[in-house]
């Protein structure tokens, strides 16, 4: 079941986007700013993960380096 959840809030960035370009392209000219902060926490959250996610594998590599250097 926790996976379930996972998978599922895995879609939530990029449909963050998807109604902030919708809600940019097909709004009147007065409330087209109201898209732009859900547009902006969804690329922020997609940027955040990759860079964690980056890190994380930057760690794992020196971790098993080091392992290697100690036989």
């Amino acid at each position: 079941m926790k996976n379930n959840k996972r998978f599922l809030l895995s879609f939530v960035p990029p449909l963050m986007i998807l109604i902030s370009a919708m809600g940019l392209i097909l709004r009147d000219n007065s409330k087209k700013i109201f898209y732009l902060p859900i547009g902006l926490m969804g690329i922020s959250i997609i940027l955040e993960k990759d860079l964690i996610r980056k890190l994380d594998r930057k760690n794992i590599l020196e971790k098993i380096k080091s392992y290697q250097k100690v036989k």
